[in-house]
């Protein structure tokens, strides 16, 4: 079987596949852009009421860690933050986190120990804040004596 076809409309055919293709190729472009420049989404500090809930919380991070907790604080965050709360809050800001939110609020500490610090260190935690079932700030850390400090997002 044969067509016959005018130039014309050939012309204007592929024309018009060619600029379907490259409308197609620059939106999946800039879909790919959105999510490398916003990064991976974040877990949902809400919902969080088990210690599998806290395990999967910290694995969102890419974080491994104990089993169970090696420790339960139940903590008091004073009505008034002082300037020794200072970096902390605003560590915990840096994060996404409100800590002036839950002040005269007792909130629960848990204290996991992670397994796969990038750098090999062993001994160092993740220390998760909830107030209810809600993740309200976090941290890893290094209890050494010349430890360190910072936020849940892994370095």
């Amino acid at each position: 079987m044969t067509a016959k076809l005018p130039k014309r409309k050939l012309t204007l055919g592929v024309a018009a596949a060619a600029l379907l293709c490259c409308c197609a190729i620059a939106l999946n472009f800039g879909q790919a852009l959105t999510r490398e420049v916003s990064g991976p989404a974040l877990p949902s500090p809400k919902g969080v009421k088990t210690n599998q809930d806290r395990i999967d919380y910290l694995s969102a991070y890419g974080w491994q860690v104990s089993e169970e907790p090696i420790a339960t604080q139940e903590l008091f965050i004073p009505e008034e933050l002082d300037d020794s709360y200072d970096e902390y809050v605003a560590l915990q800001s840096q994060q996404g986190f409100n800590l002036e939110k839950y002040t005269g609020k007792r909130v629960k500490r848990y204290t996991y120990e992670v397994l796969n610090y990038p750098t090999g260190e062993t001994g160092v935690q993740a220390n998760l804040l909830l107030y209810k079932n809600t993740v309200i700030g976090g941290e890893i850390l290094s209890p050494q004596l010349d430890g360190f400090l910072h936020g849940l997002a892994m370095p």
